[in-house]
């Protein structure tokens, strides 16, 4: 038997229902089906089995009134909310970033949003309505949802379309609301300032109009006094105060409106700027503040309000301080203050009156009745004796030119090195600046007596450099015996207050024991350049001067004909040249030591006795066929060409000057003391250069010669090597026929 159909009797859900309509799930993009929306119910509206439908509109919860619509229930309700924004500024000059104040609406009826940002004075920006009345979406990945109630509470961020508000604050009717729906609402939070709009209200603060200012009629003092001025001759002493000194000024008082000017007297070359005015026209009060009144400051009368029309009437436009609480009491100077004698404060500067104009004394003379007007002495006090400045020994710590730099000055500064010196002296082109001496150590350690040493001594900053030539098998590693620095003289006291004294230039030469750091070194021989730099320098070194060394030979004079005879008889081919071995002896027997090893080089660099050409044009040919080697230059047959092309005679010969003037616009690869070596060598009498056979004997491909042999012992790169060792001789034969004829003038017989 059936049940009847009542409630509770049938199981049949289906029973009066209505809707069975069945939701699409599946759509079409781009003619491709897909799934557009898993979130839909199922037949009828009702949600599938384990299915949770998020609501798009705010659920509030049902009371005990009437079941009406929201946009019923909640029409003209508002929630305010009080939110601030961090704003990014790109004009970082002021502030890095701005606080922008909103209010944040929300109309519960339909879930909509309106931004407004309440306008502020001077803020510039622009400001209203930021966000039209909408419902907004939730910030990814919930940009399908949109914002609810429940989303907005006091302490908590909201972002919209990328910028995030925070909310600090709330209404009471919002408050209110939150609680009844059953959110527990946080308490206020501090909103933090604007930075620049409290820039602005402290600027605002600072400037204080005080305006209009109350005129007085001094018409009839002006009428009277016009172009009347007193003059009085100041002293401002200011020697007591740090690089004070005494200062002559000129006061000029002007009867016509109490004010005063002050001018300076400066002498000549007194190395201060020369300045028009040294207080300009104004009225000096007695008791000066610190520092001076700003522009609308001091005024007699403030102004409390406007009203009217200011622009039809001005002048009854302004309601005035009748009592005058704001004005600030000033005493000035007055004429009657003014005397010879007299010390005035200008602005904190204590001035004296010591003298005035024929004017100035007439006018106190009607006035005042003062007859005495005697001028007042000023005289600079004696100066106090000049302390001797000490400065404390040296410590130890840096250099000892950087220690005394920190006692000079508060602030220190770095030692300035001698600039000009260095760039005058800086090595430049083939000049070096740089005087390479051969050394040897001198020492009683048998394994140290064969040590030789370059030492280098630099021009431009007085340093020096000792250089030990690598050899093979020697057992001494060599290289880098001493870096480049500055070498102080031998018994010195360390920490002492004095600057040391270092080497210097004129005390190095061939022939002298130098001390370097506790090693003593006998300088044995110099380069080219530093024997030359020498003699054209006899002022600094009088050992390379020729005419004071041959001095001393003179007073030998009495041996004159013995010399002749010993010279003879070393010459026994009369070729009137000895070896430089024989020479050196001979001259040293006669002078007994009185002759220094530095001069005996410079008389034999001066009467040397010219050597052959061939072995010297071979070692220019070979040195010159190195360098082209080394820039891969083979372009030799272009130079012929050209100097055939020059070559109108058709004489095979060109002048040396244009040969020359090929080389270089050609940029051979050669030095100008090598180049002029070269042409000097195949120039004939007429100064003209067969031009054939000076570049077939440059083309090292066509015409080799042997390649020039490396020394016996190996060097390293570094600046301090020096290319070359000196010959252990200067000269390899002396003319001593010619020497005898200068120093003794003697004739051949």
């Amino acid at each position: 038997m059936a049940l009847p159909l009542l409630p509770g009797n049938s199981f049949n859900r289906n029973v009066g229902k209505e809707k069975f309509h069945k939701s699409q799930h599946w759509g079409f993009c781009n003619n491709v089906m897909m799934l557009v929306s898993d979130e839909k119910p199922g037949i009828g509206g009702e949600p599938l089995l384990g299915q949770k439908i998020k609501p798009k509109c705010s659920i509030y919860p049902k009371g005990d009134g009437s079941d009406v619509p929201s946009w019923v229930a909640f029409d003209k309700q508002v929630l305010s909310f009080d939110a601030y924004l961090e704003e990014e500024v790109f004009d970082k000059s002021q502030t890095n970033y701005r606080i922008r104040y909103y209010k944040i609406y929300f109309y519960p009826e339909d879930d909509t949003i309106q931004v407004n940002e309440p306008e502020v004075k001077n803020s510039g920006l622009l400001q209203g309505t930021s966000i039209r009345r909408h419902r907004i979406t939730l910030p990814p990945p919930d940009e399908d949802q949109f914002y609810t109630v429940y989303h907005f509470n006091v302490g908590t961020e909201v972002v919209f379309y990328g910028r995030t508000f925070k909310i600090y604050d709330c209404d009471a009717f919002t408050r209110n609301f939150l609680r009844k729906i059953g959110v527990k609402v946080n308490p206020p939070v501090q909103c933090p300032e604007d930075p620049y709009m409290k820039i602005r209200r402290e600027v605002v603060e600072h400037v204080e109009p005080l305006r209009p200012y109350e005129s007085l009629d001094t018409l009839k003092q002006f009428l009277q006094y016009h172009g009347k001025i007193l003059c009085f001759f100041c002293l401002w002493d200011d020697s007591v105060s740090m690089f004070g000194d005494r200062r002559e000024l000129i006061l000029h008082y002007f009867l016509c409106d109490d004010t005063i000017e002050i001018k300076e007297l400066l002498p000549h070359n007194s190395g201060r700027d020369a300045l028009k005015m040294f207080l300009r026209r104004s009225k000096l009060p007695k008791n000066c503040p610190p520092r001076v009144y700003q522009p609308g400051q001091i005024t007699d009368r403030a102004v409390l309000n406007s009203y009217g029309d200011f622009m039809k009437n001005q002048a009854d436009s302004y309601l005035f301080d009748r009592y005058k609480l704001g004005k600030v009491d000033q005493e000035f100077y007055k004429d009657s203050d003014l005397s010879l004698g007299v010390t005035i404060n200008v602005w904190g500067r204590k001035v004296l009156l010591y003298d005035c104009d024929e004017f100035t004394k007439s006018y106190y003379k009607s006035k005042y009745g003062i007859e005495n007007f005697t001028s007042v002495s000023c005289k600079p006090p004696s100066p106090p004796p000049k302390i001797e400045r000490k400065f404390p020994p040296y410590n130890g710590f840096g250099s000892e030119e950087d220690s005394l730099r920190n006692c000079i000055n508060l602030k220190p500064t770095p030692h300035q090195r001698n600039f000009k010196k260095f760039m005058e002296k800086d090595s430049y082109g083939s000049k070096s600046n740089i005087l390479r001496f051969f050394a040897k150590l001198v020492t009683d350690k048998c394994v140290d007596l064969d040590r030789m040493f370059v030492i280098s001594y630099y021009l431009s900053d007085d340093t020096i450099s000792v250089f030990e030539p690598i050899e093979r098998n020697s057992g001494i590693a060599g290289g880098m015996f001493l870096k480049r620095s500055r070498v102080k003289k031998p018994g010195q006291e360390v920490f002492k207050s004095e600057l040391s004294e270092y080497i210097k230039a004129e005390e190095l030469y061939i022939g002298v024991t130098v001390n370097v750091n506790g090693y003593l070194f006998r300088l044995l021989n110099a380069d080219e350049y530093t024997l030359n730099y020498m003699e054209q320098n006899t002022d600094k070194y009088p050992f390379s001067n020729l005419k004071l060394a041959l001095q001393k030979l003179k007073q030998e004079e009495g041996k004159s004909r013995e010399l002749k005879q010993v010279f003879k008889a070393a010459d026994p081919k009369h070729t009137k040249m000895v070896d430089y071995n024989t020479f050196r002896d001979i001259l040293m027997s006669l002078t007994v030591g009185n002759l220094a090893e530095q001069e005996f080089v410079t008389i034999a660099r001066h009467y040397r006795a010219p050597e052959g050409t061939c072995s010297d044009m071979d070692f220019l040919i070979a040195l010159a066929h190195d360098k082209f080697k080394k820039n891969m230059f083979e372009n030799f047959d272009t130079f012929i060409y050209s100097c055939v092309y020059e070559d109108r005679e058709k004489k095979n010969v060109l002048p040396t000057k244009d040969i020359k003037r090929l080389c270089k616009s050609s940029r051979l690869p050669l030095s100008d003391d090598l180049l002029e070596s070269l042409l000097s060598r195949f120039e004939d009498s007429e100064k003209q250069i067969d031009y054939k056979s000076f570049f077939s004997a440059l083309n090292w491909r066509k015409n080799p010669v042997p390649e020039l042999q490396p020394a016996s012992y190996l060097k390293e790169r570094c600046e301090d090597v020096w290319l070359g060792m000196p010959s252990p001789i200067p000269a390899k034969y002396i003319d001593y026929w010619t020497f005898l004829k200068d120093v003794f003038g003697l004739e051949e017989e």
